[in-house]
């Protein structure tokens, strides 16, 4: 890696180049991301897992823009029309985009009208009019009539043609307009003649207006999907702020500038002034419009996606009801309920169809049944997922436990992704004998005992907490959700005796293939005793083990430390601390006194620092401790079971399903999550709204507006907000709009909230 790539991705993270430098070498190592960011704390000075994601990320691109960088250096040379200016340029070029200006006028292209022009001998007669005000256009250009040009006019055409393709290939000029561009330049979106009542739910933008620069994620993707699907047009305005009637943009005096012209009534001045109008309108104004929609997208996408890992990660990282026995309800009509009893380990051990709800209205035998399955299994909590005719199964397990008077807890589980998983190829091997319908009930259960061990077997895309996910790059959406399951697994850790190969392929270090082998060693040789065991394991070999390694745990195995975060080749840390102490290594664990008093620097070596030393200290504290929260669950209020029980001024206990950039949608029970506006979160202004809630966070929330017709229900998490008020939207940091007035501009980012919010944005995944 050069060092210069080395200086920029230091500086953009503020960090030192030497700790840049250290982490690519560990990197093109093969070192995993979580494995450097939790044992390799010494080399890299302490970089977390999020600064090392975004050095890979950055490191790509660079790597790309230099490769690139090479190839057109390469062209260049070999066309011979290097210069050292421009060789210096190039090097100096921090991006694809200068890179591409750059290039641009050397580039391989079909002919172009410039270059006919060329070869008809016009480029002297262009170079005369565009450098000599004094030259008489029509005069000068009848010198050029020959046989490959017709008349004074082709003359003309033809030199505007070369000067014309100057300019558009200017990379120096290209910057300022962008820049200019950049700041005051507005997406105009109109609806297409006669489909207005076709694309009804693209209503916000039928006459919409506002800084590309400044569009926010949803709002950005939610226009372009209305103009893939024909319902609206967009298009780039220049000069926003320009009266109407004035046709030449501020654009031409930039181009003017640039080229030190100006404009009067000399011979020349007329021909140049229109070359560069017919420069920026036919050229410029069209490259730029393409360019800079597809830096709104990019952008867009990027903080899509954003949402979608911060959702994911917090869904995934929510807290674990724990082994206990569980029954896991998939609720239905017309098809019944589906019933899966599940141990402490998530091993099915009965399964059952009920048919409480209409049209069969078994409700008094379906309550013997799940009564005698609770009873005989023990059963400590119920699973509900929260799809189709979920309150009716709600209060059908609360009747359950009523009247039994059962011991247990009812808990709503989102069933996002469960028929995926039912269907696939993993369900199919994990239960080849189980009914695909019964699989999901199974997945409800389990997904309830420990959700990331659950969920990592469906495809982050389909677990429901993504904002316009089918709008995004789905490589650029795949690769970022794979690097949330990989950090959040390894965070947490794997019980390898217990773990699915689903779970084991997300641990660093180990492909699909040695995860499987991980489990086929497992079922022939039994439980494994410790972690050097893992060593026999076909095809694991030291590099994998030693990634692998730490986040794998041995519960109740030969060495106490097994079962821990600290790593195998540090080891001889806790036997040097334990020996110093004349201690032994299983009476350190968790004597909490004892580890206190200890001074990580009088154990440190020259394999291990005081970052490490301090590391296992800790751990050593809390062996195996889980990083998620402590296990609570949101009761819905008994009657409100879909919107029409709504009514203004409720206040209802739910949770936070998603949260997008405009924010958070909330599941009060009623088979449609209603939204609580990024203004109506809290009475302090955030410019985020995950600087208040995340997935899966239980919250009181008042209902403020509710239409049933639409099923849009609008809520505040400001209790003391009296339904009718008018949303403070202009504190959205991001809702306002470039609108002909404040009236308008306050109506619009009103109806965002509550029209575009729910029309384009992700609903409530069902299944």
């Amino acid at each position: 890696m050069s060092q210069a790539i080395c200086n920029l991705i230091a500086q953009e993270l503020s960090v030192r180049p030497e700790q840049v430098s250290a982490a690519v070498n560990l990197i093109d190592d093969g070192n995993t991301v979580p494995f450097i960011a939790r044992y390799r704390k010494e080399v890299t000075g302490g970089l977390d897992d999020t600064q090392l994601r975004n050095l890979d990320s950055r490191l790509a691109y660079l790597r790309e823009l230099d490769d690139r960088r090479q190839a057109i250096l390469k062209s260049i040379h070999d066309q011979g029309k290097m210069t050292a200016e421009l060789e210096v340029q190039i090097h100096q070029a921090e991006s694809k985009t200068r890179l591409e200006d750059l290039y641009l006028p050397f580039k391989p292209k079909r002919r172009t009208k410039g270059q006919i022009a060329i070869e008809a001998g016009l480029e002297p007669l262009a170079d005369r009019l565009w450098n000599d005000e004094h030259v008489e256009p029509e005069s000068e250009a009848a010198e050029f009539i020959n046989q490959g040009v017709a008349d004074t006019k082709a003359a003309l055409d033809g030199a505007r043609a070369i000067v014309m393709e100057r300019i558009a290939e200017d990379a120096d000029l290209l910057e300022k307009v962008r820049v200019y561009l950049s700041k005051t330049a507005q997406l105009s979106s109109r609806v297409v003649e006669g489909k207005q009542t076709e694309g009804e739910k693209y209503k916000d933008y039928f006459e919409h207006d506002e800084l590309m620069g400044k569009v926010p994620s949803h709002r950005a993707l939610a226009m372009l999907r209305g103009r893939n699907e024909g319902f609206l047009t967009l298009a780039m305005r220049a000069d926003p702020d320009q009266e109407e009637g004035v046709r030449q943009s501020y654009c031409e005096t930039i181009i003017s500038d640039h080229y030190g012209l100006s404009f009067t009534d000399r011979p020349s001045d007329a021909w140049r002034k229109q070359v560069i109008s017919w420069a920026w309108r036919i050229k410029i104004s069209m490259h730029m419009e393409t360019e800079l929609m597809a830096i709104m997208r990019e952008r867009a996408e990027i903080d899509a996606i954003d949402v979608f890992a911060t959702n994911l990660k917090d869904l995934l990282m929510a807290a674990p009801a724990g082994p206990r026995a569980t029954l896991g309800l998939d609720p239905g009509l017309r098809t019944g309920c589906k019933v899966a009893v599940v141990d402490g380990t998530g091993k099915v051990l009965a399964t059952e169809t009920i048919y409480p709800h209409p049209p069969q209205k078994q409700y008094e035998k379906s309550l013997q049944i799940i009564d005698a399955l609770v009873r005989e299994f023990q059963v400590d909590l119920i699973a509900i997922g929260n799809g189709t005719a979920s309150r009716e199964t709600d209060s059908f397990a609360s009747e359950l436990i009523s009247r039994g008077k059962l011991a247990v807890q009812k808990i709503m589980v989102s069933e996002a992704g469960a028929s995926v998983y039912s269907a696939s190829e993993l369900a199919a091997k994990e239960f080849p004998n189980l009914d695909v319908s019964l699989r999901g009930a199974v997945s409800i259960a389990r997904r309830l005992q420990d959700p990331l061990a659950e969920l990592v077997k469906i495809d982050p895309k389909s677990i429901g907490v993504g904002q316009y996910q089918h709008d995004v790059g789905q490589s650029m959406l795949a690769k970022r959700l794979d690097a949330v399951v990989e950090d959040c697994v390894n965070a947490v850790g794997v019980d390898v005796n217990t773990a699915s190969s689903a779970l084991l392929t997300r641990v660093a270090g180990l492909s699909n293939t040695l995860a499987q082998n991980i489990v086929d060693y497992r079922d022939e040789n039994g439980r494994f005793e410790s972690r050097s065991v893992l060593k026999k394991v076909a095809r694991l070999g030291p590099k994998a083990f030693e990634q692998c390694a730490g986040f794998l745990r041995i519960m109740n195995g030969k060495n106490p430390l097994d079962a821990s975060s600290v790593h195998p080749e540090a080891y001889p840390v806790v036997k040097s601390i334990a020996e110093k102490n004349q201690r032994d290594v299983k009476g350190l664990i968790g004597d909490s006194q004892f580890l206190h008093q200890l001074h990580a620097a009088d154990y440190v070596s020259d394999s291990f620092g005081i970052p490490t030393v301090s590391d296992i200290i800790k751990e050593l504290d809390k062996p195996g401790r889980d990083p998620r929260p402590e296990f609570k669950t949101a009761v819905f209020a008994e009657g409100v079971n879909k919107v029409s029980d709504l009514e203004p001024g409720m206040v209802l206990e739910g949770v936070v399903s998603n949260v997008a950039n405009f924010g958070a949608f909330v599941d009060i029970g009623v088979h449609q999550d209603g939204l609580v506006h990024i203004s109506a979160l809290t009475d302090k202004f955030v410019s985020d709204p995950r600087e208040v809630v995340k997935a899966g966070d239980i919250v009181k929330v008042k209902v403020m507006e509710v239409d049933v017709k639409r099923k849009r229900i609008g809520l505040s998490m400001r209790l003391n907000d009296e339904p009718g008020q008018t949303n403070r939207t202009s504190r959205s940091g991001g809702q306002q709009t470039h609108q002909r007035s404040s009236q308008k501009n306050t109506q619009q980012a009103q109806s965002s909230a509550m029209g575009g919010a729910f029309a384009q944005a992700f609903a409530k995944a069902k299944r």
